[in-house]
């Protein structure tokens, strides 16, 4: 006999299970106490017990037909416990004891105790007797006086035999036949090796089933699969089931919700015709019960279950192949974003800098203005768009890198020459070309307004010059001195060196002509050609004067001897006269002379220099007064000696009242000057307000740029929280940075103001427009970037089944050893890290192979430096998994039946049309021994999902 005592001792309990009708131990006496006290379902109502009665019989007998035997009555031909152990060994595949084949209650006993016995071994614990049981009459367990409530009704073998029973009395039970001791061991059995082992997303037995049915049945009309017993009364569920997997067995939309008896009748006989699934209901006994046995119905869709446990097989193979196919079609939609963004980002890049690099300068300070405008406008509509673009794209490659690493992929290589480097490299060269464009530009346009200056100057006193020299060569060529008196002749010799002395003193402008002709040339004026040409006119005509002048006093002196009488006063007014109007033109053409300057003290230079000019004017009259009292004084000599003049001075064609004109020119002339200074003072005033203007915001915004680089940076090392508040933290953060963009857009309006003023330059700040766009360019990337770490870090931690507590963790290491907030550990400190993550890299030479390693992972580019995300990504792959290339072959060859192929219409069959075509362009022709026309190899294709092999 065995001993139950020692064999059942993790199946006892006490009265503290007993309540709940089952004891402690394995997870199917769990779910019994969860879920079945079918003693009192019996009891409550004997419909239940019809149902399980013909349910269970058919289902021991859809598998003890395989051992060639059936039963008839459920609790009598179990009684011997022959056909309860033949039962036993056909469901499990396992051989039991011996039977004994007497015909005596002791032989049964024995039999039935094997069957037990051989239940409680595979971890089952066994429904006891109940109060029915009690009122037929069996003794209670000893130690257990009634009254004492509930547990009294229910015992197990192990408390039997703790009792000092002779005899089990469950046991005796099944041997008497008692029906439903009987019928609830049968349950036993059927939720050991019928419902146990189903399980679907982590869920088990009775849950795990009816999850499978209401996935099964979600797609039919009228169907709502909620629970085990009224949900199928109308038979729906059923056909639903059937033509789920078997389609062309139903005509489901035949079917009406309101004739039940023909719903279920149709679903039972097809089970039964097709599926080698017995009919184990009836179809009326479920439609006239108000609530139909959930036992038996369990048991019943149970053999659906593992009829269709192939399908399912098959649909759970799909599933990750759909989802491993998802991920890559998936992926490749973002390279092929990321190749057309860089390309198109690469063409713009391409087509601006040759227009940046063209530097043709034009004629006119208006045409280079435009270009200027041009530019202006390039900088503030055309380009930042694509600044937000370079920013986005990297971004995407990150994020695109990160999903491919999550899903155990190969890293993205994009087309030659659309790396991320390479889009840096010609945004460098963008920037390069930018900067000296701009440069060139305002050059450009700093040499044509002083060439405009220049040109200005040189016809002012071209013109002055010409109108001088205007008559000079006739006069020079006149020989009027051979028919003169020697008084006339004297006074043509005087003359004459009135004229040298004036021709003397126009040699200056003459020089002056000559340099801005030649300043003019050396800077490229676009009309050189004629300020050449008028140039070589002015210095041949004075060269030609001197020639003239030097003739003429060469023939004044061959008759000097017969000149004596010279007027003395007359000389004296011409000499003074001569240098005193040059000195007056000399002024006139200062006072009317352009000016151009670019700051207040040049202006203010100028005007200290007018008035130096306005305090001469006191002694310049007082030598007017004095040259026109010499002519007086000629006068009242000749009108004293009755002297007949000519009316003009022999000497000089300066007159008293061409002095007094120009005199009187000069005074006119000097509150213009001082008008015209003042304005030129007052737009340097402005120039300078604009630049403090631009100072004062831009030694503002500069220095909270830098800030705000400098905060970023600390968040982003910082731990505060969860993943998502520092991402919301951080997107906050961009908004704030978002929001200071008008005082960026008041900056630019200042500096459109300072270039439209031509201002040059500002001592007021350190900062320059460029300046300021490139750090608010950088500033934008920056939080982009940081924002774009921590989604990948979520993404990461989302995939890889990161908790948030392991996440912290590992943010906290990391930042214990990132000493100076770099954002990257070197080796050293890394090692220190991993050492105190629990890693055995100490310097030994194990340790050292771990850690050579491990830093093969986390910087395969020898950089000597471990990022965050790099960290990150080693120790998600450390802690959780991910699917791979094995995996995926087994999914395809459930799919294939076994087999080392593949064919398109199996694909078609299984996967969805996209992912089956996507599976059937790419998959190589089968070459194999065993290949089949048409055979495609789902091996290959599967390892180059994971960058094992080529597609």
């Amino acid at each position: 006999m065995v001993d139950y005592h020692a064999a059942n001792q993790s199946y006892q309990y006490g009265p503290s299970s007993a309540g709940n009708g089952a004891g402690g131990g394995g997870s199917m006496g769990d779910y019994m106490a969860q879920e079945d006290d079918w003693d009192r379902d019996l009891l409550l109502d004997p419909a239940w017990e019809k149902q399980q009665r013909k349910t269970f019989t058919a289902w021991c007998n859809s598998h003890l037909r395989k051992a060639g035997t059936q039963i008839e009555n459920i609790d009598e031909d179990f009684r011997d416990g022959l056909k309860l152990m033949l039962l036993l060994e056909v469901i499990s595949g396992e051989r039991l004891p011996k039977p004994e084949r007497g015909k005596m209650r002791v032989h049964k006993i024995n039999n039935v105790n094997k069957a037990l016995d051989f239940i409680a071994s595979k971890g089952v614990k066994l429904v006891s007797i109940g109060a029915e049981a009690v009122a037929h009459g069996h003794p209670l367990p000893l130690g257990v006086s009634p009254g004492e409530g509930e547990p009294h009704l229910l015992c197990d073998l192990s408390t039997c035999f703790q009792a000092s029973l002779p005899w089990s009395i469950l046991l005796r039970e099944i041997v008497d036949g008692n029906a439903k001791m009987t019928l609830g061991m049968i349950w036993t059995i059927i939720l050991r090796f019928a419902i146990q082992d189903i399980s679907v997303e982590e869920t088990s037995a009775k849950e795990g089933l009816l999850l499978w049915c209401q996935r099964k049945t979600a797609p039919y009309k009228n169907v709502n699969v909620q629970n085990f017993h009224i949900s199928w009364k109308d038979g729906l569920a059923f056909n639903a089931l059937i033509h789920r997997h078997r389609p062309e067995l139903i005509e489901y939309d035949k079917l009406r919700k309101d004739d039940p008896v023909t719903n279920l009748n149709n679903a039972f006989e097809v089970a039964e015709k097709y599926l080698d699934i017995p009919k184990m209901l009836d179809a009326e006994d479920i439609v006239n019960t108000a609530r139909p046995d959930e036992k038996a119905i369990m048991t019943y869709v149970s053999s659906f279950y593992h009829a269709f446990s192939g399908a399912q097989k098959a649909e759970t193979a799909a599933n990750r192949i759909c989802k491993v196919l998802a991920v890559n079609q998936e992926n490749e939609h973002l390279m092929e974003d990321y190749e057309k963004l860089a390309s198109d980002l690469l063409e713009w890049i391409r087509r601006t800098i040759p227009w940046l690099e063209d530097r043709v300068p034009q004629k006119t300070i208006q045409e280079m203005q435009q270009k200027l405008e041009d530019f202006r406008d390039y900088r503030r509509v055309h380009k930042p768009p694509k600044v937000q673009e370079k920013c986005q794209l990297e971004i995407n490659f990150n994020t695109l890198q990160t999903k491919l690493r999550l899903s155990n992929r190969p890293a993205f290589m994009p087309s030659e020459g659309k790396m991320v480097s390479d889009i840096n490299n010609g945004w460098q060269h963008l920037e390069q070309a930018e900067k000296g464009y701009e440069e060139w530009l305002l050059n450009e346009i700093r040499r044509l307004e002083r060439l405009d200056h220049l040109a200005e100057k040189f016809r002012q006193k071209a013109s002055i010059h010409e109108a001088w020299t205007d008559g000079k060569e006739a006069m020079l060529k006149h020989r009027d001195y051979e028919t003169a008196t020697l008084s006339d002749i004297k006074a043509l010799i005087r003359k004459h060196e009135a004229f040298e002395s004036d021709l003397a003193a126009h040699q200056d402008r003459v020089e002056q002509i000559a340099a801005i002709a030649q300043e003019l040339n050396e800077l490229d004026y676009y009309d050189s050609h004629n300020v050449n040409t008028r140039c070589q006119k002015i210095c041949d005509q004075w060269d030609a004067l001197g020639s003239l002048t030097h003739s003429r006093r060469e023939a004044l002196e061959k008759t000097e001897k017969q000149l004596e009488a010279i007027d003395q006063l007359h000389l004296e007014y011409a000499k003074r006269a001569a240098p005193f109007n040059n000195w007056m033109e000399s002024a006139m053409e200062d006072l009317q002379d352009m000016f151009i300057v670019h700051t207040i003290e040049e202006i203010e230079g100028l005007i200290s220099a007018h008035d130096q000019f306005k305090s001469t004017l006191p002694d310049a009259d007082r030598e007017r007064e004095a040259i026109l009292a010499i002519h007086k004084e000629a006068q009242r000599i000749a009108e004293s000696n009755h002297i007949k003049l000519s009316g003009s001075n022999p000497y000089t064609t300066v007159t008293p009242q061409i002095i007094n004109s120009k005199w009187e020119k000069v005074q006119q002339l000097v509150p213009k000057r001082d008008h015209a200074l003042l304005e030129e003072q007052s737009k340097q005033q402005s120039n300078e307000h604009l630049r403090r203007q631009f100072a004062s915001q831009a030694n503002v915004v500069g220095p909270w740029i830098q800030t705000k680089m400098e905060e970023i940076g600390r968040i982003s090392i910082e731990m505060n929280g969860t993943l998502e508040d520092q991402l919301s933290h951080l997107k906050q953060y961009e908004r704030s940075i978002v929001d200071y963009k008008p005082n960026l857009d008041l900056l630019e309006q200042q500096h459109q103001l300072i270039q439209e003023a031509l201002i040059f330059d500002n001592k007021h700040t350190n900062y320059t427009m460029e300046h300021i766009r490139v750090g608010w360019e950088q500033l934008l990337t920056t939080i982009a970037r940081t924002i774009n770490e921590v989604e990948n870090q979520i993404l990461t931690r989302d995939a890889k089944g990161i908790s948030q507590e392991q996440m912290q963790e590992f943010r906290a290491s990391f930042n214990h050893f990132d000493k100076d907030h770099g954002g990257a550990l070197g080796p050293e400190e890394f090692k220190a890290c991993l050492i105190s993550l629990g890693y055995d890299v100490e310097n030994d030479r194990q340790g050292e192979a771990e850690f050579n390693r491990i830093m093969s992972l986390v910087d395969p580019n020898h950089s000597g430096l471990v990022t965050f995300q790099a960290f990150i990504d080693f120790m998600s792959r450390e802690t959780t998994d991910t699917d791979t290339a094995d995996q995926v072959i087994a999914s395809f060859k459930v799919l294939a039946g076994d087999k080392n192929f593949i064919t398109a219409e199996e694909l078609r069959r299984e996967l969805p049309p996209d992912q089956a075509e996507y599976c059937i362009a790419r998959m190589a022709p089968y070459q194999g021994p065993d290949a089949v026309p048409g055979a495609l190899d789902y091996k290959s294709f599967s390892t180059a999902l994971y960058g094992e092999s080529d597609l």
